[in-house]
């Protein structure tokens, strides 16, 4: 019965292979594939904090602003109430934001070109980098008890 099961389990995943087509998985846009960027946090490089931390205080050629002029130091103070706190967030939703605002999929006035031209790099470094940040997040469970 084990060898049966791990049959079926290698068939599986040898079919899934085969409908990949290549190394870009199918949900890339078209200008993410044509880049060679990733569109998954699962296909970025390794993210290197010291990195992240020195692109977060760079300013943008797009806008003039850095990740710390709008969402503030450690990402933890934004200057709208509306910008989210990046400090604590997890790498992968950090990631797979910037990812979906180079890509278009998710729009917004300043984001959307601050991350246009971001490399796959850039993104894994930033995600480390705020992800690894003492958050002021508060967690809200219980808070109806």
């Amino acid at each position: 019965m084990t060898n049966k099961i791990l049959a079926i389990a290698l068939l599986s995943c040898l079919a899934l292979a085969g409908c990949s087509g290549g190394d870009t998985p199918a949900e890339h846009s078209a200008a993410d594939r044509g880049e060679g960027h990733s569109s998954s946090s699962a296909g970025l490089p390794a993210g290197h904090i010291a990195a992240g931390e020195k692109l977060a205080q760079t300013k943008g050629k797009a806008t003039g602003q850095s990740c710390v002029d709008c969402h503030g130091a450690e990402g933890n103070a934004p200057i709208d109430e509306t910008y989210p706190k990046l400090a604590g967030q997890y790498y992968d939703y950090i990631a797979h934001s910037l990812q979906a605002y180079r890509s278009g999929d998710r729009d917004h006035a300043l984001m959307s070109s601050q991350a246009k031209d971001l490399t796959d790099q850039q993104i894994a470094d930033l995600a480390a980098y705020f992800g690894s940040r003492q958050s002021n997040l508060r967690d809200l469970h219980g808070v109806h008890n």
